[in-house]
């Protein structure tokens, strides 16, 4: 496995994958130098989260090599699905899978996507529309909510100066 470190808004960035694909994108709580030689392998995944960051990208065309069990496999193909700009809550997801009782299931799965941003499991939210726990930190979650939303906050005193 190859793996490089790149800058994001959001703080370091570890990526990690191979010829079979990207096997894990992950945020990083500490100080990591960016990786000055990115690994080819890497090299499509760097860009379309650079892309992504910059406003001007909504999906990744990526192979993907995730690990997991069939049961989080299908969950985050059902986040894959959650288009750009949406969220959709556990509930939701849960009667999406066809079992409504499996919410819990659905969570702790939605908590181990080994590909942040890429499987999009921050657009996952409470019932009540609140933010729920995610693996990043809720200030990221709360930061890519808001990059992605259509409705961009805007200064009410634009034009006052």
């Amino acid at each position: 496995m190859e793996e490089c470190f790149i800058k994001t808004p959001l703080g370091i960035a570890k990526i990690i994958g191979d010829d079979e694909g990207i096997a894990a994108v992950s945020v990083l709580n500490s100080e990591e130098k960016e990786t000055d030689i990115i690994p080819t392998v890497l090299e499509d995944c760097v860009i379309q989260l650079r892309e992504y960051f910059e406003g001007a990208r909504e999906t990744f065309d990526l192979t993907l090599n995730a690990q997991g069990t069939d049961f989080q496999k299908r969950i985050w193909q059902l986040l894959l699905e959650i288009p750009y700009g949406k969220t959709e809550s556990y509930l939701q997801l849960s009667k999406r899978l066809g079992d409504i009782k499996a919410i819990r299931a659905v969570a702790n799965a939605n908590g181990k996507n080994p590909l942040w941003i890429i499987i999009p499991c921050h657009r996952v939210i409470g019932s009540d529309g609140s933010l729920t726990g995610y693996a990043g930190g809720l200030h990221r979650k709360q930061w890519l909510l808001e990059h992605e939303s259509p409705y961009k906050q805007q200064s009410l005193f634009n034009d006052l100066a």
